[in-house]
């Protein structure tokens, strides 16, 4: 049994921004991981991938850092919560 808590049955909720925006700039995981270890943000290319089919959860750094390695502000990827919590 897993101990993370899931919002709206979601382990993450940037998966869809993140991977749309790795392929809108034709990036792969290993260049994305690999940028992001030149920062000192250790992820690797397959924890990538988990991130972006939400098996895995996100670290408010390792955010921080894929925005700034995407070269776009961190709230691009937090558009689908801010969809979510809309009503509130």
């Amino acid at each position: 049994m897993s101990l993370i808590k899931k919002f709206n049955g979601k382990k993450n909720v940037v998966a869809k921004q993140i991977k749309k925006y790795r392929e809108e700039q034709d990036m792969s995981y290993e260049v994305l991981s690999a940028k992001l270890e030149l920062m000192g943000i250790s992820i690797h290319k397959q924890s990538l991938y988990d991130i972006e089919s939400d098996k895995r959860t996100v670290k408010d750094y390792e955010l921080f850092g894929i925005a700034k390695v995407l070269n776009i502000d961190v709230n691009n990827l937090l558009v689908d919560i801010k969809e979510d919590l809309k009503e509130y």
